[in-house]
């Protein structure tokens, strides 16, 4: 692997993303590299022939896609080397039927047994009915384990957590996801390029502004299109008030799982706010289908930038007395403080993004560190913590508020005359781009591959909580089982995002 001189981050250049074909030796040095901390693992996904895996430099920024040509569909196990792909290198497995030499877990993950199918990506064969999963087993005196799941209280996704407990004491938890797997991947294959973000803004609705924006990055680096720069802001200001709503209503759910029901009256009715207003804004209480790729679908006029401003304005006002109320509760921080505690160690192995490893000393915000327009441009802090803790995870969420209300004042004061889209044109050969954006949940990732006729070849996308699903399972540990809801929540990792 070639080492590169230490550079200020650059942004992101609208220009074919290219890639590195690397030897076995080449592949197993990466992984090598990634558990050691060199190396920040990003993606890690297939095709027919070759395993493909991102790479962010951890002190240039600078990031490599790899790809190692498959020969017999076997490839080298990351996950040997470095245990954040595993769940990554499982999902690979079950879509295409590859082989991953060495994988230390070869469960099933996605494939729950029900698709009539084995491998959908790849020779796409009926597949024999899968045993019961088999949860690791956990010895010890008095143990005893706790189901909970798929189907919850709340209206909410499905997701399985098996605990192990001694008395109130959780000694193990272990999640069973991919209950809410769509076949994205499949869909995306020969889909035409406004088809395919459609389909990616229906990945994690929770974040469509985010992910529509990855992919038309993808689409944009691919092709080599130029965004207005109206659009650009227009984008920045969607996704901001995507964060609002989402970090109002994570605050309030946090406390609501602590029995403090105050809050997310509050929170709520502030979280309705921000919606209405991207409601009356642009069209969509989520701002659905108004990010493509060339730009956007719907401008604002002077209502739209007015109605804006004084939400920002009503929320400057309100939330602050917000935040005096959840620091001087003291029945509320008893629950939350030194609940949950995140390694930094542990955030930093497996590259975890968002409020998740900013709470536990991971300074990485790809808005900063990936640098692309117009936040390029704009100025804002990254907030970080270091004590790891549920309370931590409200704090960052608190913080990032704040600096989402200074970004939209930014991007209106600054918004530029001009069109807002611009047609992306067919390059008339196979392309490929990769986009990264700030969701509020931290990195999405999208690689696209385009075949010569402009439809898409391949497209993966990779949500943030692929790498916090994990670390939730590390932070219950040694809490008892009623904390677990106030863990779960500052966590907030997306279901319909990592089933893909």
């Amino acid at each position: 692997m070639e080492h590169r001189t230490p550079a200020a981050p650059q942004p992101f250049r609208s220009q074919p993303m290219l890639r590195q074909t690397v030897s076995a030796t080449e592949w197993e040095l990466a992984a090598v590299e990634a558990a050691r901390g060199r190396f920040e693992l990003l993606g890690l996904w297939a095709t027919d022939d070759a395993a493909h895996m991102a790479l962010r430099q951890a002190d240039t920024g600078l990031i490599d896609i790899l790809s190692y040509p498959l020969a017999e569909r076997h490839f080298p196990s990351v996950a040997a080397q470095h245990p954040a792909a595993q769940r990554l290198e499982r999902a690979m497995v079950d879509l295409h039927g590859h082989i991953a030499d060495g994988l230390p877990d070869t469960r099933a993950w996605l494939d729950h047994g029900r698709w009539g199918m084995t491998a959908p990506l790849g020779a796409a064969a009926p597949g024999p009915d899968l045993p019961p999963y088999a949860f690791l087993p956990v010895e010890g005196e008095s143990l005893h384990q706790v189901a909970v799941g798929p189907v919850h209280a709340g209206i909410i996704e499905p997701g399985h957590f098996r605990f192990t407990a001694q008395g109130e004491t959780v000694v193990r938890l272990e999640e069973r996801l991919g209950y809410t797997h769509k076949g994205v991947d499949a869909l995306m294959r020969g889909a035409s390029v406004a088809r395919g973000a459609e389909l990616a803004g229906r990945v994690s609705g929770d974040s469509t502004v985010a992910y529509a924006w990855a992919y038309a990055q993808a689409v944009e680096s691919a092709l080599g299109t130029e965004v207005p720069a109206r659009a650009l802001c227009l984008r920045a200001i969607m996704a901001e008030l995507e964060r609002l709503a989402n970090h109002l209503g994570d605050i309030g759910g946090i406390c609501n799982d602590a029995a403090f029901a105050m809050m997310p009256a509050q929170t709520g009715v502030l979280r309705e706010e921000v919606l209405r207003c991207a409601a009356a804004a642009f069209g969509h209480r989520f701002m659905r289908d108004r990010i493509v790729p060339g730009g956007v679908t719907q401008d604002i006029d002077a209502r739209g930038i007015g109605l804006i401003a004084a939400l920002n304005r009503r929320l400057r006002d309100r939330f602050p007395q917000l935040v005096v109320l959840y620091d001087n509760t003291p029945s509320l921080l008893a629950r939350t403080v030194s609940t949950g505690y995140l390694a930094p160690d542990l955030a930093r192995r497996f590259a975890a993004g968002g409020h998740v490893g900013r709470a536990s000393g991971r300074d990485f915000d790809t808005r900063r560190d990936c640098a692309y327009a117009p936040y390029d441009d704009l100025t804002f802090t990254v907030p970080q913590r270091s004590d790891g803790d549920v309370n931590a995870r409200i704090w960052i969420r608190i913080r990032e508020v704040e600096q989402s209300l200074a970004l939209i004042e930014q991007c209106l004061a600054r918004l530029p005359e001009g069109p807002v889209l611009a047609a992306p044109t067919p390059a008339g050969e196979a392309r490929e781009g990769l986009g990264l954006v700030e969701s509020f949940r931290g990195d999405v990732l999208v690689w696209l591959a385009l075949s010569a006729d402009g439809t898409i070849a391949r497209c993966h996308l990779r949500d943030p909580s692929w790498f916090q699903w994990p670390l939730l399972e590390a932070v219950i540990e040694g809490n008892i089982i009623a904390d677990f809801p106030l863990c779960n929540k500052s966590f907030n990792c997306s279901y319909s995002g990592h089933d893909l």
